[in-house]
């Protein structure tokens, strides 16, 4: 899964749950990002490249989400 994939799925969850997600380019270095779901953020890296399992579970786990969650 790319990062591009990850933000679409959490930015329909969000929606589907009434809950503000926004993604903020300004606040990472490089090609990172600041990923918002609710009261809960997490860092994003490149939009274009693979996110690794290990990596997208600790996103999960900094967003409050468990995977079972993300795969709704």
């Amino acid at each position: 899964m790319t990062g591009n994939e990850f933000l679409r799925r959490i930015t329909r969850l969000g929606r589907a749950r009434g809950i503000v997600v926004r993604f903020d380019r300004r606040h990472g270095k490089g090609s990172h990002g600041t990923l918002h779901y609710g009261n809960h953020k997490t860092t994003l890296k490149d939009l274009r490249k693979e996110i690794s399992p290990g990596l997208l579970s600790g996103m999960l786990a900094q967003l409050g989400l468990s995977r079972r969650d993300f795969d709704e």
